[in-house]
């Protein structure tokens, strides 16, 4: 059973999946914005763009590399994003980023994953947007963020996934921003480091 996480609140990956996590997804859904035609018929869909990102962080707070819509895998190869959805359409998760742990290099100290709207609108017109974390292994959600209630914002930091005393914790840090990318939320996730 996933925790819906609340904003500050700390988990520990392996417990909450009951096993010691080797991979875990992180899954980013939502649906398109419909918008009513003419006394609520012949409305279409309006796409909405929202991307997930994971920054890899170092001991000393330092990005060592990105993993979003334009670099799909990092460096190392432990981090891959399963490609961009600009659109919001099907089922489940439009979005995946896939992180082996195991092979997360052992200076790398901390993971952050972050949503953005590129497309511009906000957190309150889109319609289903979850985050979730879910072991890779047997794809059981372990943790879940509704962003559809975060209001009128167009970004947020999702949470850290860190390395503490030989395991991998989860922060859920749950701050709303604003910024089409990561880049521009860099000044608010640098103190959560």
């Amino acid at each position: 059973m996933a925790i819906n996480l609340e904003k500050g609140q700390k988990i520990s990956l392996d417990k909450e999946a009951g096993v010691k996590l080797s991979k875990i997804i992180m899954g980013l859904g939502w649906d398109a914005i419909k918008s009513k035609g003419f006394l609520g018929f012949g409305g279409k869909a309006q796409d909405i763009d929202l991307d997930a990102s994971c920054i890899m962080f170092d001991q000393q707070g330092n990005q060592t590399d990105a993993v979003w819509f334009r670099q799909l895998k990092s460096n190392d190869g432990s981090v891959t994003h399963t490609g961009d959805n600009r659109t919001g359409e099907g089922d489940g998760d439009d979005e995946q980023i896939i992180v082996d742990l195991t092979q997360v290099p052992e200076n790398i100290k901390s993971l952050v994953f972050t949503v953005n709207s590129f497309t511009g609108q906000n957190f309150s017109q889109i319609e289903n947007a979850t985050c979730r974390i879910v072991n890779a292994s047997n794809n059981v959600e372990v943790a879940r963020f509704n962003l559809s209630t975060l209001g009128s914002h167009n970004a947020q930091i999702m949470a850290k996934v860190y390395r503490h005393n030989g395991e991998w914790k989860m922060h859920a840090i749950g701050e709303i921003g604003n910024g089409r990318t990561f880049t521009e939320l860099m000044p608010q996730i640098t103190p959560h480091l």
